[in-house]
């Protein structure tokens, strides 16, 4: 390798690392984590309310993080979301176990199995939701907006992000995923 390539070579990496640093910061992700850019491969964290005139109380929490090591393998995600809807008193919550992270730019799809519940239709059930962190304008959709939930939801599956989340509630922190293709 010549000189001008190797100088080349060392400017891309000095680069490519301190982006991923910077963007690691920037979203909320760890830049000490395990990929040698200095981040987790993908992570979904943040609660916020959804918008309701009707006065319902509508929570949803993420702690989702797909490690470096698994950047190939959003099914290796690991960690929790927990939701919750009630009104008047009246109403339910549910925390999933994540099986499933996508993310791309500011959007995030996350699936995963209900492990704790008081609603008997989520319970050992495939749940997934979606969430566009838009600063200040953040959305978020869910997999059960037929009110059914499903018998055999794929994973990485979930609607469009078609709810509004209430203004001043959403902290929604999205880190992008960098799929590393093989090289031939």
């Amino acid at each position: 390798m010549n000189r001008r390539t190797r100088i080349t070579a060392l400017t891309a990496a000095l680069l490519i690392t301190a982006g991923a640093a910077g963007s690691a910061a920037a979203s909320g992700g760890d830049p000490g984590s395990a990929r040698p850019g200095g981040r987790e491969a993908a992570a979904l964290t943040g609660t916020a309310k959804l918008y309701r005139p009707a006065g319902d109380d509508i929570t949803f929490s993420f702690d989702a993080h797909l490690a470096a090591k698994d950047n190939m393998d959003p099914q290796a995600a690991t960690g929790t979301f927990r939701f919750s809807h009630y009104k008047d008193g009246e109403g339910g919550y549910a925390v999933a176990k994540v099986d499933c992270l996508t993310t791309g730019g500011k959007v995030a799809v996350v699936t995963g199995v209900v492990t704790e519940t008081d609603v008997d239709g989520f319970r050992n059930k495939r749940v997934g939701i979606s969430v566009h962190d838009d600063g200040k304008r953040d959305r978020l959709g869910y997999s059960w907006i037929t009110e059914e939930v499903y018998e055999e939801l794929p994973p990485c599956m979930s609607a469009a992000p078609f709810e509004k989340v209430k203004a001043g509630t959403g902290d929604f922190k999205v880190l992008p995923w960098h799929m590393d293709y093989p090289t031939e």
